[in-house]
C-alpha cells in the first residue's frame, strides 16, 4: 500500500519507520542532530516547495531517507488510519453517489 505525503510524492506504507512534527520549533537537541547528521549525510527530500511541517523517516532496500513534507504529522497520521481501518471513513465517503 502505498502513501501519499504532499506533492506527488507516494511512499510504500511497509517503508515508513515514523511521522514526527515540524510545527512550531524543532526543540530537542537529539531531533536537531539527527536532521543535521541526515543532511550531511544527503539523505533529505522535499515532498514539495512549501514550508515543511513534518517530516517522514524511510527505510528499504534502496537505504534511508529523510522526507520534509508540507502535510502535518497529523494529518499524514490520519491517512495512514483511514487506509488501515477503512471503519474510520464516514459513510458519506465510502459510498458511491447517484448522478
Amino acid at each position: 500500500m502505498y502513501r501519499h505525503i504532499g506533492s506527488s510524492r507516494m511512499l510504500r506504507a511497509e517503508d515508513i519507520v515514523g511521522i514526527f512534527d515540524l510545527d512550531g520549533e524543532v526543540t530537542t537537541a537529539d531531533t536537531k542532530e539527527f536532521l543535521k547528521n541526515a543532511d550531511k549525510r544527503g539523505i533529505t527530500a522535499l515532498a514539495g516547495d512549501d514550508l515543511p511541517r513534518s517530516f517522514i523517516v524511510t527505510a528499504s532496500d534502496d537505504g534511508e531517507e529523510v522526507i520534509f513534507s508540507r502535510l502535518t504529522a497529523q494529518a499524514l497520521a490520519g491517512r495512514a488510519e483511514k487506509k488501515q481501518r477503512p471503519e474510520l471513513i464516514p459513510e458519506s465517503e465510502s459510498e458511491p453517489k447517484e448522478v
